[in-house]
C-alpha cells in the first residue's frame, strides 16, 4: 500500500528531530555519509592531480599549473560557502523552531545568490585570470597549463556553486544519504571521465578540466531536483526566490565565517606560492600542490564530522536543549583530536607513501618528505579551528567565526609565510613552518574562546527559562 505524501512527510520531519534519541548517534548518521561525501567531493581536485602526475610528459610542469589555479577554484568554493554555509545553519535552527516557512525563504534566498554570484565569478575570471595566475607564482613554463584548465572550469562555475553551496541544504533537513549521492555522483563520473579525456583523447589538463566540469552538471542537477521534489522536507520554491534584504544580511553575515576561511586559504596560498617560487622555484611551487592535496585529504574526516555536528548544535539550540548542545561539543572535539593525532603520526611516519600518489618525480619526492613532515607538524591542533568555528556557526554566531578564520591565516600565517624564510637558513622550510605554528596559535585561541563563550552563554539562557 502506498503511503500518502503528508503522511511520508510526517515520518520524515519526526525522523529527522534531532531532539530525539542519542546525541552522538543523530551526529553521527548524519557525520559520517558527510564524511564519506566530502572525502568523495575531493576526489574532484585531487583525481586531476594524480592522473595528470602520469602524464608521461611534462607531468610536474602539468601538475604544478592545475595547482596553480587553486587560489582562484578556493575563491569559488569561498562564495559557495558564503551563502551555502551561511543558510543551512540558519535552516536548522528555524526548523528547530518550528518554522518551517521561514526555512524555507532563507534557502530560496540562498539559491538566488548563489546563481548570481556564480555568474558574475564566471565573467571577472575570464577578464582577469592571465595577471592572477602570473600573481599566484606562474612562470612562463607552467601558465599555459595553469591557463588551459582554468579557461575550461570557468565554464562550469554555474555548477561548481549550486552542488556545493545548496548541497548543505539537503544536510542540514537530516538527509545526509542524499548529500553523499550529490557528491558520490560527480565523483564516480570524473574518474571514469579524467582517463578518457586525458590519455584517451590526449586532452592533457583541458581533459582534467572538462571531466570536472561535466561531472559537477551532473550533481548540481541531481541536488537541484531533490529540492524541488516531494521527498525533501524543505523545498525549493519559485516564490522565494525574490530575495530579502533581512534574510541575505542573515545569510551573509553568518557565512563569512566559511568564506574568510577559504578566502584566506586563496591568500594563504597565493603568499606560499610566490614564497616558494622565490626561494626554490617551480619544484617547491609543485611541492606545494602536493601538500595541499594530502592535505585536503586527512582533513575531510575532521570537516564532515563538524559540518555533520552543525545541524544537531543548531536544531537542538534552536529547540532549547542545552544539555544536548553541551553533550555534542564535548563528542565532536574529542572525536576531532582523536583523529588528527592519528594521522598526524600516519604522515610523519610514511610520508613517501603519500607523495608518491601524486607524483613520482624523484627530486619532487625527496624534497617533499621533509616539507611534509614540517607542515604536518602538531596537526591535531588544527582540529581546535575547526571545532571552535564550527560551533560559533552551528549557533549563529557570525562575529566570532569571522574573526578566528581572519586570524589565524591573516594575522598569523601570511606574515610567518613572509618572515619566516628570511629567519632560517633554508627559505622554503620557513614557508612550510608557518602553518604548524599558527594551528597552535590560532587553534588554541579559538577553542579556548569558544568554551568561555559558549559556556556563559548556555548557563544564562537555562536560568533565563
Amino acid at each position: 500500500m502506498t503511503v500518502p505524501l503528508a503522511e511520508r512527510r510526517i515520518v520524515l520531519k519526526k525522523q529527522n528531530d534531532f531532539t530525539k534519541g542519542s546525541v552522538i548517534s543523530n551526529i553521527l548518521r548524519l557525520s559520517l555519509p558527510m564524511t564519506v561525501a566530502q572525502l568523495i567531493n575531493v576526489l574532484y581536485s585531487v583525481i586531476d592531480r594524480v592522473y595528470i602526475g602520469l602524464i608521461p610528459e611534462n607531468a610536474t610542469l602539468s601538475m604544478t599549473g592545475i595547482g596553480l589555479t587553486l587560489p582562484i577554484l578556493t575563491i569559488i568554493i569561498a562564495f559557495a560557502n558564503l551563502f551555502g554555509m551561511g543558510g543551512a545553519p540558519l535552516c536548522s535552527i528555524a526548523r528547530g523552531r518550528g518554522n518551517n516557512e521561514e526555512a524555507e525563504k532563507i534557502m530560496g534566498n540562498s539559491f538566488s545568490l548563489l546563481l548570481i554570484f556564480s555568474l558574475l565569478l564566471t565573467l571577472l575570471g575570464y577578464i582577469i585570470k592571465e595577471p592572477l595566475l602570473y600573481l599566484f607564482g606562474a612562470s612562463k613554463e607552467t601558465f599555459p597549463y595553469a591557463n588551459d584548465f582554468i579557461s575550461i572550469y570557468l565554464i562550469g562555475n554555474l555548477f561548481v556553486m549550486i552542488s556545493l553551496g545548496m548541497n548543505s541544504f539537503i544536510n542540514s533537513q537530516g538527509f545526509p544519504g542524499i548529500g553523499m549521492a550529490t557528491v558520490l555522483l560527480g565523483a564516480v563520473a570524473n574518474i571514469i571521465l579524467d582517463p578518457i579525456f586525458i590519455f584517451v583523447f590526449h586532452m592533457g589538463v583541458k581533459g582534467a578540466a572538462l571531466a570536472t566540469v561535466i561531472s559537477q552538471f551532473l550533481s548540481a542537477f541531481w541536488v537541484f531536483r531533490f529540492l524541488t521534489g516531494n521527498t525533501a522536507i524543505l523545498r525549493l520554491k519559485w516564490c522565494n526566490l525574490k530575495l530579502k534584504a533581512s534574510i541575505v544580511k542573515q545569510i551573509t553575515a553568518l557565512g563569512l565565517s566559511g568564506f574568510m576561511m577559504a578566502i584566506t586559504n586563496s591568500i594563504v596560498q597565493i603568499v606560499c606560492n610566490k614564497s616558494l617560487q622565490f626561494y626554490g622555484g617551480d619544484l617547491y611551487v609543485g611541492v606545494m600542490t602536493v601538500l595541499n592535496s594530502i592535505r585536503e585529504i586527512i582533513s575531510m574526516p575532521v570537516s564532515g564530522l563538524t559540518n555533520g555536528s552543525q545541524p544537531v548544535i543548531g536544531f537542538n539550540y534552536g529547540a532549547g536543549e542545552y544539555h544536548r548542545v553541551r553533550k555534542a561539543i564535548r563528542f565532536m572535539s574529542a572525536a576531532c583530536i582523536a583523529y588528527t593525532l592519528a594521522a598526524w603520526g600516519v604522515l610523519h611516519t610514511f610520508p613517501h607513501f603519500f607523495i608518491q600518489i601524486f607524483n613520482h618525480n624523484e627530486n619532487l619526492i625527496n624534497a617533499a618528505e621533509t616539507a611534509v613532515r614540517i607542515y604536518f607538524f602538531g596537526f591535531f591542533m588544527m582540529s581546535l579551528q575547526f571545532a571552535g568555528q564550527s560551533v560559533f556557526v552551528a549557533l549563529g554566531k557570525a562575529k566570532y567565526a569571522v574573526f578566528f578564520s581572519i586570524l589565524r591565516k591573516i594575522v598569523i600565517v601570511v606574515p610567518l609565510t613572509i618572515l619566516l624564510p628570511r629567519i632560517l637558513t633554508t627559505g622554503t622550510d620557513g614557508v612550510f613552518l608557518a602553518e604548524p605554528v599558527s594551528n597552535f596559535i590560532g587553534g588554541s585561541a579559538c577553542f579556548l574562546t569558544m568554551l568561555t563563550v559558549v559556556k556563559r552563554e548556555l548557563k544564562t539562557k537555562e536560568i533565563a527559562v
